[in-house]
């Protein structure tokens, strides 16, 4: 009853959600939040402890709260405060349902259904096009490292004087670092690691993003100096950004084995220090013994 009187309310912004999922491609992993959120409850239900859950009447003052972001991002007219007022009175009618131990073991999975709230324009704006000019410059550097001859001109390079590539805002890098930083946020959930190697792995997605934007645009530019088939640059950008999300992939898995051979160094070294110390400790006994 309460979720659909959550959905009822909040209908008019949930379709303005669907039209922005389906017009920006930047957002478009948007629907598929919520879905895994709910996966990732139903897989680890007895962590969360629904079954010792208590209603909590504190839970109201969080709808409350909810409410009052919402309806002063309608007065002054940011859209984007009630997108994420969605998510506060969905959280907060888990408050009042299932009590504050469930909403503080869930805290992260709450966080994570922010990722399918697209960014205010604002803030959208001031990171794509850094991205953007970030791009080109890594780009630029990278294809002169091949013995190229660039020159940049704002976001447009020019390639041994005959070739152009314009790094567009959809080639910014927006794109895959919301896909990316939801696709780490996953595995973060699901491997089994230390709370500071998870946190690792969410904010290095930000770096690994940027990298496989640039191979994709270094990559593109290669192939539009060397082939002269008219429209088959257009063809090999679209199938590079298909396989950016598996290189991203390699380098995060990459990343776990790393954070796995510096556990296991760590352990190891933590055991030869306790031996040490028990080494130690066994020397002054002995001595001690000796003397007595």
């Amino acid at each position: 009853m309460l979720l659909a009187c959550l959905i009822w309310s909040y209908w008019p912004t949930i379709l303005e959600l669907c039209a922005f999922w389906s017009r920006d491609d930047d957002y478009s992993c948007g629907p598929m939040v919520p879905f895994i959120a709910i996966y990732l409850i139903l897989r680890d239900r007895a962590r969360f402890g629904f079954s010792r859950a208590r209603p909590c009447s504190w839970g109201l003052a969080g709808i409350l709260s909810a409410q009052t972001i919402r309806f002063a991002g309608a007065y002054f007219g940011y859209a984007s405060v009630e997108r994420y007022s969605l998510v506060c009175t969905a959280v907060g009618l888990v408050w009042l349902v299932s009590g504050w131990r469930v909403v503080v073991r869930a805290k992260w999975v709450c966080v994570f259904l922010l990722l399918m709230v697209p960014l205010p324009r604002q803030v959208h704006e001031a990171t794509a096009l850094p991205l953007q000019g970030l791009a080109s410059r890594i780009a630029e550097f990278s294809l002169e490292s091949f013995g190229l001859f660039v020159v940049r001109s704002g976001n447009v390079l020019r390639i041994n004087e005959d070739s152009f590539v314009a790094v567009t805002e959809a080639c910014s890098g927006l794109r895959m670092l919301t896909a990316f930083i939801l696709v780490a946020a996953v595995v973060a959930f699901l491997v089994r690691r230390p709370a500071w190697q998870k946190a690792v792995l969410v904010l290095s997605s930000i770096p690994i993003a940027i990298i496989t934007n640039v191979i994709r645009l270094v990559a593109t530019s290669m192939f539009i100096v060397y082939t002269d088939a008219p429209g088959a640059e257009v063809l090999f950008h679209d199938y590079a950004g298909y396989i950016m999300m598996p290189v991203a992939l390699l380098f995060l898995l990459g990343e776990l084995r790393l954070l796995s051979a510096i556990s296991s160094g760590e352990r190891a070294l933590t055991v030869q220090r306790q031996m040490l110390h028990s080494l130690n400790d066994g020397g002054t006994e002995a001595i001690s013994h000796d003397r007595a």
